[in-house]
């Protein structure tokens, strides 16, 4: 419970808190709401005076910038004004001296004109000089641009000759080549799947047979029929010069298949067992001739390098077989005299390493024998010392019975028959019957 004393009366009554949060809370709002009503008026007025003195003092500072810029521009206005005079002054004088000099210039341009007349007829001379042998250069100019038409329009009918007949050639050759395609067509069409295979290695051979008497007396062409390592090639090729030495050599390998085959085969499938084929041969380039992929641009171009696959290996139609190897085999002629040394120092070294194997050979076998004699040497020297030490404690065992039987014959000698019948008087009267009785 709260008291509250009334402050009107001054008497005392007791309110509940819920009454006494009542009362208080009226009270606190009404002196809240007065507060800010005052406080509100107050600001009120401060803010009128506060914009008053802010007109009062903006428009004071106004007037004084008013009065001065006056000031200023009564001062510039005056300094105008003498500027003025002084400029016309420096004007009237500057006109004056360009006067002078306008009236100099015009003497100069009239000796300028009177020279340019001059130079003018000298030029006109000039020029007339210059155009007639302008015109003379011009006519043989002429004359030579026909000259050069003429050489062109025969250039343009040679150009063009040699155009239809290189055209002619190439119909011809193109025919050629579609001819030998339907005849190669119509030729696998008409084998079966192995006869097609070995029918492209007997065309080969039998190419290459045709130019061996005549071009090729030195070279080996023949099968490969070397399959120990799990696999071979069709056909080598080697070419040694007249002392022997081999330059160069080639693994061939031909492809082809049936036009109907279901599974087409890649040239680049037989890529990899060829360059297998080629190293364990020991041969120094690889050619793949091949009819499969007919319709490749590629193929069909004429040789084609894969080095950048394999190295000095390439793919070429039945066509180039005998133009390939008449290459390769021209390059590697420009190189067989550099073989040859290569040959003569390889012979050099192989005699100096045989030199040095027998050398090496007969001191192993040197050291060898050596080392059994020093053995059975040593050996001997072994067994000589043990029958010296055998024979030494034979000769020490032989020393020491002869000191014995000398010891033995030494008390043999010392025996006798008193020494025997002493303290034996048994044998003492024997030995004297004995004596008795003789």
């Amino acid at each position: 419970m709260y008291e509250i004393k009334c402050p009107n009366c001054g008497s005392v009554f007791q309110v509940d808190e819920s009454s006494y949060e009542s009362i208080a809370r009226q009270v606190r709002n009404e002196e809240f709401a007065k507060e800010i009503s005052e406080r509100t008026a107050q600001f009120e007025r401060e803010k009128d005076t506060a914009v008053k003195l802010a007109k009062t003092e903006t428009e004071s500072e106004l007037n004084e910038k008013i009065a001065a810029k006056d000031a200023e521009i009564a001062k510039l206005t005056s300094q105008l004004k003498s500027g003025e005079d002084r400029t016309r002054i420096e004007v009237n004088e500057a006109v004056s001296v360009k006067d002078k000099e306008i009236s100099a210039k015009n003497e100069e341009i009239n000796a300028l004109k009177s020279k340019l007349g001059i130079l003018e007829a000298q030029t006109k001379l000039a020029v007339s000089e210059a155009v007639a042998q302008k015109d003379k250069e011009i006519s043989k100019q002429r004359e030579e641009i026909t000259l050069l038409n003429g050489r062109i329009e025969t250039n343009d009918k040679t150009a063009a000759l040699r155009e239809k007949t290189l055209k002619e050639s190439y119909e011809d050759k193109l025919k050629d080549k579609d001819e030998q395609i339907a005849y190669y067509r119509d030729f696998k069409a008409r084998q079966s799947t192995k006869m097609i295979g070995e029918s492209l290695e007997q065309h080969c051979e039998t190419e290459f047979n045709k130019l061996r008497a005549a071009g090729f007396k030195n070279a080996y062409f023949e099968k490969d029929n070397d399959a120990r390592t799990g696999s071979k090639g069709d056909f080598i090729f080697r070419e040694s010069a007249e002392d022997g030495t081999e330059f160069i050599s080639i693994m061939f390998e031909m492809k082809n298949e049936a036009d109907k085959t279901a599974t087409k085969h890649r040239n680049e499938d037989f890529l990899k067992e060829l360059d297998k084929d080629r190293n364990e041969k020991g041969c120094e380039y690889a050619v793949l001739v091949s009819l499969l992929e007919a319709d490749s641009e590629l193929y069909n171009t004429g040789i084609v390098d894969m080095s950048h696959r394999y190295p000095k290996m390439y793919v070429i139609r039945p066509q180039f077989f005998v133009p390939m190897i008449t290459l390769l085999r021209n390059a590697a002629l420009n190189s067989l005299s550099y073989r040859q040394e290569l040959s003569v120092i390889r012979n050099q070294n192989i005699d100096i390493s045989n030199f040095e194997a027998d050398m090496n050979d007969f001191k192993d076998r040197f050291e060898r024998n050596y080392n059994l004699a020093s053995q059975k040497f040593n050996k001997a020297i072994e067994e000589i010392d043990k029958t010296i030490d055998h024979l030494q404690k034979t000769k020490d065992a032989l020393l020491s019975s002869e000191n014995n039987l000398r010891l033995a014959n030494n008390k043999a000698q010392e025996l006798t028959i008193k020494k025997l019948t002493k303290n034996n008087p048994t044998m003492a009267a024997k030995f004297e019957e004995l004596k008795n009785g003789e």
